[in-house]
């Protein structure tokens, strides 16, 4: 195995087979960190956007937090139950898009598949700034570090996802469980009994002094939009049922209910702190580290749990790289992407999505330099048309099964269809200027992208046939034509496999000038006579440096003589090391892609594996003898 190959296999693991995916499904207490981070930690985030837009109006302002997170949490309560639903009716995963895909058709589907794909990008992003964000406002000096950190904290969560989601899950099942019982423990000190009221605010406060907005309907419409960036995720486990181990519908639908329990009670209790400790937005100070200082004081306590919610903030992003993978396989399986998003790879992954994701989401870190409020007016845009979408859809496919209790459960999806609706169109109003804009002009990119994918697949499907009953096979005769440089035991070798092929095998040497190009001190005519292999060599001459050019000239000869099939194999030396193969087959590439496009003509590499040890310094002479004779 290669040194590539060796540091491949660390990094990754082991290849798995189909025998072992089971060890890869997750239970329901795995799937809070597999699929629920992202909206567990939006704690982090959701309340700070309500206070940053309350502060506009002034300190008066700021005890609305506590009734808007209210309103939240009540659409907590109605997006779980309906993804419950969801889980029931759609097991096969896909979320919003198997919903509208089934509901309404694909054109439908394809606007809920680009909305997520944008969210889920968002939500690695936001996710990890965050958790950095967490960590610099306990550790303000390393503030100047910021994307790097992002960069590596993005980094390892690729990588621990390429090993597998079941292992991910694991790895990050003790970080999560921390963080709920550590934040719940903080918060139920700092209702019961503070112990660090009074503690100084780092940085300059964001409220300001005379009111720049009045309280009114609007504004209260901008926080509760901006604090409903705490619900992103909730869809993530519906979209990820295909991840659990039997019985797949019940542990993904226990694990939707413990994310909505914790998450209404994590919410709710910072917001009734926010407003029992009158905290401030700050410019260099998170909205839940000023929310712990003043609940636990800035000691052991508040730095194992600022220390832990950066972890677990930055492991968010795991909920991402769970469901854009299996969301990619769909829209490849429907001919909406890349047929190579569903290969799963040697750990039984979309490796290809992974990838994917991992590189768009870093795009995005170095954009807005690892800023969490720069991307918030981003964020839940795609997320509740995502949401919107499955309700409405839910409300058509409980009208069209009828049921049992169908009609309530209508109602239900009904209502959270008019709600996230409602949401989405205060989003798109408040948020558009502040950048939302950038969100309604990549989720149609994207529809038209799928739509571009969509109409190639139909029109080369139609052209090579596929669905179509083919004439019989028939039998074409071959040449085989072998570039040969020199003679050796690697020019053996390919020839015996051309013989395999076919009986009729040309070998050719391109000459330059009279002497073969790239051997001008051998005489490669000469030598092939006394070792007469029984195949003719045929000698191109050319005036230019390239052998590639004489070779394309000989096969388009061959080609016009009659219809059969040309086969051009070529010597390829593959040394054990890697560092090694650089220093070989310098021509193989460029031979290949010259003839690449060309019909009836195959070009395959013969690889002969050899093995160069490394150099090492001569036994020392033993005494008495020369050096000259040692060396003889």
């Amino acid at each position: 195995m290669s040194s590539l190959a060796r540091l491949g296999r660390l990094v990754v693991g082991r290849a798995l087979s189909s025998k072992d995916a089971s060890s890869e499904e997750i239970t329901p207490v795995e799937g809070l960190s597999a699929l629920s981070l992202d909206a567990l930690t939006s704690v982090a985030y959701g309340p700070q956007a309500i206070l940053f837009v309350l502060a506009a109006a002034g300190a008066t302002a700021l005890h609305l937090i506590f009734p808007i997170t209210v309103a939240i949490v009540g659409l907590l309560v109605i997006l779980v139950i309906s993804y419950r639903q969801v889980i029931n009716a759609y097991p096969q995963g896909g979320g919003a898009y198997a919903v509208s895909l089934d509901n309404f058709g694909p054109r439908v589907s394809k606007l809920a598949g680009a909305s997520l794909i944008v969210d889920y990008t968002l939500t690695v992003a936001v996710s990890i700034a965050a958790g950095v964000a967490q960590f610099t406002s306990a550790f303000p000096s390393t503030t100047r570090f910021t994307v790097p950190i992002c960069l590596g904290i993005l980094l390892v969560i690729t990588a621990l996802n390429l090993r597998g989601l079941g292992e991910s899950a694991r790895a990050f099942l003790i970080p999560t469980l921390l963080f709920i019982f550590g934040l719940l423990a903080i918060i139920a000190v700092g209702l019961i009994h503070p112990l660090g009221l009074h503690s100084a605010q780092s940085g300059q406060t964001l409220v300001a002094t005379h009111s720049l907005e009045a309280v009114s309907v609007l504004l209260v419409l901008k926080a509760f939009s901006a604090g409903c960036s705490a619900l992103t995720g909730v869809e993530a486990i519906a979209n990820g049922v295909p991840l659990f181990r039997e019985p797949r519908v019940a542990r993904a639908k226990r694990t939707e209910l413990l994310l909505g329990a914790i998450l209404g009670l994590m919410l709710l209790g910072l917001a009734e702190l926010a407003n029992k400790f009158h905290v401030r937005p700050s410019s260099r100070q998170t909205v839940l580290s000023e929310i712990m200082s003043e609940a636990v004081g800035r000691h052991w306590a508040y730095y194992i749990v600022s220390l832990t919610t950066t972890l677990v903030l930055a492991l968010a992003a795991n909920t991402s790289f769970g469901g854009l993978p299996i969301l990619t396989s769909l829209l490849s399986r429907d001919n909406c992407l890349p047929h190579l998003f569903g290969v799963r790879d040697s750990r039984l992954v979309f490796g290809n999505g992974v990838w994917t994701l991992a590189v768009f989401s870093g795009a995005l870190l170095v954009a807005v330099g690892g800023d969490t409020n720069t991307m918030i007016p981003l964020f839940a845009i795609g997320v509740f048309t995502g949401f919107t979408l499955s309700q409405a859809g839910l409300v058509v496919h409980w009208r069209r099964t009828r049921e049992r209790g169908w009609a309530r459960r209508s109602l239900i999806n009904g209502l959270g269809a008019l709600v996230t609706a409602t949401a989405t169109v205060i989003f798109l109003v408040t948020k558009f200027v502040e950048g939302a804009w950038v969100v309604v002009i990549a989720i149609p990119l994207l529809i038209l992208l799928f739509h571009r994918i969509e109409v190639y697949y139909k029109r080369a499907g139609k052209e090579i046939g596929i669905d179509e009953i083919p004439a019989l096979p028939e039998r074409q005769g071959a040449v085989v034509v072998v570039p040969v440089s020199n003679i050796s035991r690697l020019t053996q070798h390919t020839l015996s496999e051309a013989l395999s092929l076919s009986d009729e095998v040309i070998a050719v040497t391109v000459v330059l000038d009279g002497k073969p190009s790239g051997l001008p001190e051998r005489d490669v005519e000469r030598l092939w006579a006394e070792w007469d292999p029984g195949i003719p060599l045929r000698v191109l001459h050319t005036d230019y440096a390239s052998v590639v050019q004489p070779i394309v000239r000989l096969v388009d000869e061959l080609l016009a003589e009659d219809e059969r099939q040309v086969v051009v194999l070529i010597p390829v030396v593959l040394p054990e090391r890697f560092r090694y193969r650089l220093l070989h087959n310098q021509t193989d590439l460029a031979l290949a892609t010259a003839l690449h496009r060309r019909p009836n003509v195959i070009v395959a590499r013969v690889p002969m594996a050899i093995t160069i040890s490394d150099p090492q310094e001569p036994p020392e002479p033993p005494d008495g003898v020369p050096d000259d004779h040692a060396i003889a």
